[in-house]
């Protein structure tokens, strides 16, 4: 049993998840929402939410304010005094589950963010590091931001799915933010901003004639060159 089975789910109340755009594509399509359902932007001056992974973008009505690209927030059914991520699940405190138990609404389409955690990339890029936890996800010691209930250990997690997600993760945190360095050399207005992700996200797929992928392959390849 993971740590996260019979769980509150502090995490999903403590933190501002950082979403990519493939994030967003993913869950437009898959749950058949609009940008505008499930996606906010949170000023981040002090890198607090992005800590230097995840991009920072400008928008042309606060042009000085750095802001994270994040799922939404809502008021927590049960903890009125908190909120939760949008698509978290809560279930009534009982005896049992002073806290409530509460599960992902949209597990199978979650963003990278929640795919890796609590994991990392070793340097070499081949391994999985677990990493700790802390006990509690912000710095008022409730119980509503209790961490995990035990460490994680190996065991916990799949070895192939979780190296093929941090992969991923790394490879669209690093196109993202490519991205954002485009968008940030003329910012324009955060209404505008699904339209520019969208536009850029379906110009990842094209079609080129072999003509032109032979043109672009390196002579010092002969191996892939034709006969």
């Amino acid at each position: 049993m993971s740590p996260c089975q019979n769980c509150h789910a502090g995490c999903c109340r403590s933190f501002a998840v950082s979403i990519t755009g493939a994030d967003i594509i993913r869950i437009e399509r898959d749950l058949k929402l609009n940008f505008w359902d499930f996606v906010c932007r949170w000023e981040d001056r002090e890198g607090l939410i992005t800590r230097g992974q995840a991009p920072q973008f400008y928008f042309d009505d606060e042009p000085e304010v750095p802001f994270a690209i994040c799922l939404m927030h809502s008021q927590s059914q049960f903890f009125p005094q908190s909120t939760k991520c949008r698509f978290l699940m809560e279930g009534a405190p009982d005896r049992d589950f002073p806290l409530g138990e509460a599960r992902c609404g949209i597990y199978g389409s979650r963003p990278s963010a929640c795919r890796i955690f609590p994991t990392r990339l070793s340097s070499s890029g081949q391994i999985a590091e677990i990493y700790d936890i802390p006990s509690h996800g912000r710095h008022e010691q409730l119980p509503i931001y209790e961490l995990c209930p035990r460490p994680w250990i190996p065991a916990d997690l799949d070895p192939v799915q979780t190296v093929e997600d941090l992969v991923i993760a790394r490879f669209e945190q690093l196109f993202f933010q490519q991205l954002a360095r485009v968008w940030n050399k003329s910012p324009q207005s955060w209404a505008s901003f699904p339209d520019f992700i969208r536009f850029v996200y379906e110009k990842r797929l094209i079609r080129k004639t072999a003509d032109e992928l032979e043109a672009e392959i390196p002579a010092t390849i002969p191996f892939f060159r034709a006969a």
